[in-house]
């Protein structure tokens, strides 16, 4: 049975699981502004708007193109589907995903799993992506995974769970701060929280509907951590 309360908390395993992502975390905050975080952050929008793509598909709508910007924004040109899944699947989706890629990386079978799920992902979108940042960006991480996978077998440079717990931390983290900035902070009339709100008959404005996500993103960050230390039990 697994040891919810974690009464033994904690082992080597999961100092190092917390230790890492808090060091992920402060490295993560203090290069935020630098281009060196820029091609994760892209990830982020990417997951984003690919979470938009999989509700749509799943309500039985259809995508007629996917586009992520160099600014760090991006666009998913939808027909059909449940529209009040599909808009606020984008910032709840890749919250979701960063909690499984965190949950993914303690073990070196479930990180393996990860990124192969990652890099086809990747390779789907290259062929319905609508710009060359978006093209680019499939192209550069399938590249990159490519070669940390590869690297993870065929030498001693074994990083392929630390890379996938990176983007993990990284996607949660921007996924937070991309709900206060673009709905909390100030208010978009175009955002996905405004148009929700339009649609949703409870009496909630955008703001509203970001805290609410914001709330849920921030749940899904706690909860990875809690699960990976069960896991790692």
């Amino acid at each position: 049975m697994p040891n919810w309360e974690l009464k033994n908390c904690c082992q080597h395993d999961q100092v190092v699981f917390l230790v890492t992502i808090g060091v992920f975390s402060l490295v993560i905050l203090a290069l935020w502004r630098t281009i060196l975080m820029t091609p994760f952050k892209l990830i982020t929008v990417f997951l984003h708007e690919a979470s938009h793509a999989i509700a749509c598909k799943l309500t039985c709508g259809q995508v007629e193109g996917i586009q992520v910007h160099a600014n760090e924004g991006g666009v998913t040109q939808t027909r059909g589907g449940v529209y009040w899944l599909i808009l606020p699947a984008g910032y709840l989706g890749s919250s979701f995903w960063g909690m499984a890629l965190i949950l993914a990386s303690t073990n070196l079978t479930t990180a393996r799993i990860a990124a192969g799920c990652l890099a086809v992902a990747l390779l789907v979108v290259l062929f319905v992506a609508k710009n060359w940042t978006l093209r680019g960006l499939c192209i550069g991480f399938i590249i990159f995974l490519a070669i940390i996978w590869l690297l993870q077998e065929t030498t001693k440079v074994r990083i392929l769970r630390y890379v996938i717990l990176f983007i993990g931390v990284m996607n949660s983290l921007f996924s937070v701060y991309d709900i206060y900035d673009d709905l909390i902070s100030r208010r978009v009339h175009s955002s996905d929280a405004e148009k929700f709100a339009e649609i949703c008959p409870c009496p909630c404005n955008g703001v509203g509907w970001g805290i609410i996500w914001g709330m849920i993103s921030f749940i899904f960050l706690c909860g990875s951590i809690y699960l990976g230390l069960l896991i790692l039990s």
